[in-house]
């Protein structure tokens, strides 16, 4: 039998309540389709920081580089800065494992009220993918003077031809399966350094794809074609604090930061992939039971395709799909009354 080894990290806030549904559905799928999962919790996130100093230890790398995938719930506490938060667990995940693909599925669900006037779910059915290592969060930069008046601080995007060129390859070879349409994300009229690279970077492997339509844009006209054309993305790529921006974008889209999924990936499978729902650690509702779990189970099925089990991560996105549609199972922020456990049982039910 086949047997996947999962780091599981809840993190924080609702973080501690939905993973462990999400471990939950992720044994149920192992169990119908023949394969078995051991899972090792870590205690790493704000809470761990504020007992330690760290969000991690310093061989925490080390200590997730045996297993076969990550599963990350939520991070952040109102005691501890975000950039402290952020910069101490996932990217020091994304970097030190080169995760260089962040992907984002967009895709508003039957029976989902959408904020769109007129818009359904074949109207807003995209991919994001975005580059996840370097760009707007390389972290180069600094700060002089901290605290006077001439204080000045510096923050300096990093464009490599490298990275640009992989994360549009990988770009490009998804729109080749689904419905070969790519749009490029810029601001290369503003930013003649960074953006201009990415576009002829852009330029260049697109003749290596001649069956994908490139959509070139700007990532305020973006926004404004997200909100009002749709139906005309497909596969969007953009570097990393423009596609961060604009997914956020198509959460709202969805229908709900509840919904939102994601991984960061490898493609060459030499360190371990991590998923996790984006919503965030939200202290406002942890510990009330009422957090969605939807976007954890949707990261799931994410991570069931990246380890080759595509029967798996397809049934488990059916049952998201048809749990979505029955208004008595639906959680607060989709308009329902349903509990995060609840919503977690009725899922379960489809899948077995």
């Amino acid at each position: 039998m086949r047997t996947y080894r999962i780091a599981v990290i809840p993190g924080d806030g609702i973080g501690r309540e939905v993973v462990p549904e999400g471990v939950r559905v992720l044994q149920a799928a192992a169990r119908r389709f023949g394969f078995s999962v051991d899972t090792v919790e870590f205690p790493w996130g704000c809470g761990y920081y504020l007992q330690h100093g760290a969000m991690m230890p310093s061989d925490g790398l080390e200590q997730l580089r045996a297993f076969d995938a990550i599963l990350l719930g939520a991070v952040g506490d109102p005691r501890v800065p975000d950039h402290v938060s952020l910069w101490g667990l996932l990217l020091r995940i994304r970097k030190g494992f080169d995760l260089y693909v962040n992907l984002r599925p967009v895709r508003l669900l039957e029976g989902v009220p959408g904020p769109l006037a007129g818009r359904g779910p074949a109207d807003v059915d995209m991919v994001f993918v975005r580059e996840n290592t370097e760009g707007e969060y390389a972290g180069v930069g600094g700060r002089v003077g901290e605290g006077t008046p001439d204080e000045v601080a510096l923050q300096t995007a990093v464009y490599t031809r490298r990275g640009t060129e992989r994360i549009l390859r990988y770009a490009f070879q998804l729109a080749q399966r689904r419905r070969r349409r790519l749009a490029s994300v810029t601001k290369s009229n503003a930013l003649q350094y960074t953006a201009v690279l990415w576009d002829e970077v852009t330029e260049r492997v697109a003749r290596d794809y001649p069956e994908v339509e490139v959509w070139r844009l700007h990532v305020d006209a973006a926004a404004y074609h997200m909100v009002l054309n749709p139906q005309r993305f497909d596969v969007v790529v953009g570097s990393n604090l423009y596609a961060d921006i604009l997914t956020d974008l198509g959460a709202a889209l969805q229908g709900s930061l509840g919904l939102a999924a994601s991984a960061n990936l490898d493609p060459t499978r030499r360190s371990p992939s991590l998923f996790e729902p984006v919503h965030g650690s939200a202290p406002d509702i942890a510990g009330r039971g009422v957090a969605n779990p939807l976007a954890t189970f949707w990261s799931v099925s994410l991570m069931l395709d990246h380890l080759g089990e595509a029967e798996a991560s397809a049934a488990v996105l059916d049952a998201v799909r048809r749990v979505v549609r029955e208004p008595d199972v639906r959680p607060p922020d989709l308009g329902g009354r349903a509990s995060t456990r609840q919503v977690t049982e009725a899922v379960l039910e489809v899948l077995r």
